[in-house]
């Protein structure tokens, strides 16, 4: 293989970061970040697009520095969406297998999914991915993988991952009037866990959680295949909020706060530390205690992780995940995040940051980089698999998106291009 650039977008409410990869010949088992960058992000809240020509701008400065960074032509990307208009659901299909010999090929693997997907699904709202979880041949369950065995009846069981379609076109909308072609929508926090958990830990069982500006995204792996995700509507900008409120100064000011001063772990911060507001920009001197700012931020980041707890406990998983939780994401670098989330959660809780990968750009260590990261492994791993022959490659891209949808979406907004 020559050598190929894939490029991850990560379209989020605070920053649009992009990552782009390299595939070198003669290393086709790793792929190398040559390029990872991040600009501010405008129209764009709780994941969803509300101001077009805004995000659209967003986007295109982020491709510019991309390409001036890489020195490569980026042409197609990788596209992560979210928001709490993702909706999963649990899926069977079942056909009968009507071959003589009984024995389970590939097209009975590819009907027994397209009868997953005939389900009721809510009014305006269309199929992200299709993910295959096991199959039960014959009564037989548990089994990963069907082809070359024999039997006349063939289950599979699925996760459907849904997104509102209004949504999901004006996210695309946007990609395409910024001049790239997308080569897939993923569910952003499905490839942030590709980015920072290892094949052992989703074995043993994981959450990822990822602590975004304005939402917080998880999703549960037990016996590596997923059990939960969920995104909950609210995030590090909240926290922004509270100070503002609670220090009675502008939003800027309590972001600066936040990100230099703010911990929330309590036992390390002396109730005789100060702060001065005007050296954060405020119009006028004012002292503040750290431990008060400190009380704040605490209170709304223990209730991101009961929220997550909530969540834990609707698959029966609270304090039962061996692998523990894996925090990554901007909002995760708050100071003491860490502590707060093992005492919440009562599990063994780690900073997640990009693994499988190599490079010499620091930022790849940065865990708001994660997600495009993230989608730049996934989109590997599909091209890969796709590149390849056999039923496992054929299996593995049921993963993607629809192509009668993805076609359509491409004459579609083909035209939209400028």
């Amino acid at each position: 293989m020559s050598q190929e650039i894939i490029t991850g977008l990560d379209i989020g409410s605070y920053a649009v970061r992009v990552a782009t990869g390299q595939i070198l010949p003669g290393n086709q088992d790793r792929i190398q970040i040559i390029g990872a960058i991040e600009v501010p992000s405008s129209g764009v809240r709780k994941g969803v697009v509300t101001d077009l020509e805004e995000t659209i701008s967003s986007i295109s400065k982020a491709l510019e520095q991309a390409e001036r960074l890489t020195g490569f032509p980026i042409e197609r990307v990788w596209v992560g969406i979210s928001g709490s208009h993702i909706l999963t659901q649990q899926s069977k299909g079942v056909i009968g297998v009507a071959r003589n010999d009984g024995e389970i090929r590939e097209e009975d693997v590819s009907r027994a999914l397209e009868a997953a997907r005939t389900i009721a699904m809510p009014t305006n709202y269309e199929i992200l991915h299709v993910i295959p979880k096991c199959f039960v041949v014959d009564g037989q369950s548990g089994v990963k993988d069907p082809v070359g065995m024999h039997g006349i009846r063939l289950e599979v069981e699925t996760l459907m991952i849904q997104g509102r379609s209004s949504h999901i076109k004006n996210l695309t909308k946007c990609v395409y009037r910024a001049g790239l072609h997308i080569e897939d929508l993923v569910f952003s926090i499905l490839a942030t866990a590709e980015a920072v958990a290892t094949p052992k830990q989703k074995d043993l069982g994981v959450c990822v959680v990822n602590i975004g500006a304005s939402t917080t995204s998880l999703v549960i792996f037990e016996e590596g295949d997923i059990l939960h995700t969920s995104v909950l509507p609210m995030g590090s900008d909240h926290i922004t909020s509270d100070l503002a409120i609670g220090l009675r100064t502008s939003i800027d000011v309590a972001e600066q706060i936040k990100i230099q001063e703010t911990s929330v772990n309590l036992d390390k911060i002396q109730k005789k530390d100060e702060i001065n507001l005007a050296d954060f920009g405020a119009a006028e001197p004012e002292y503040v205690g750290r431990r008060f700012i400190g009380d704040i931020a605490h209170a709304r980041v223990q209730e991101i992780f009961e929220e997550i707890d909530k969540e834990l406990r609707k698959v029966e998983r609270s304090g039962l995940l061996p692998a523990g939780i894996l925090l990554t994401g901007a909002g995760s670098k708050l100071d003491g995040m860490i502590e707060v989330a093992k005492q919440t959660l009562r599990l063994p809780v780690t900073q997640g940051v990009a693994m499988g990968v190599t490079s010499l750009v620091e930022r790849i260590q940065d865990p708001s980089m994660s997600t495009a990261i993230g989608l730049l492994v996934w989109g590997y791993q599909i091209q890969s698999m796709v590149g390849k022959t056999g039923h496992f490659s054929k299996l593995f891209s049921q993963m993607k998106r629809l192509d009668q949808m993805k076609g359509m979406f491409s004459s579609w907004f083909r035209s939209l291009k400028p």
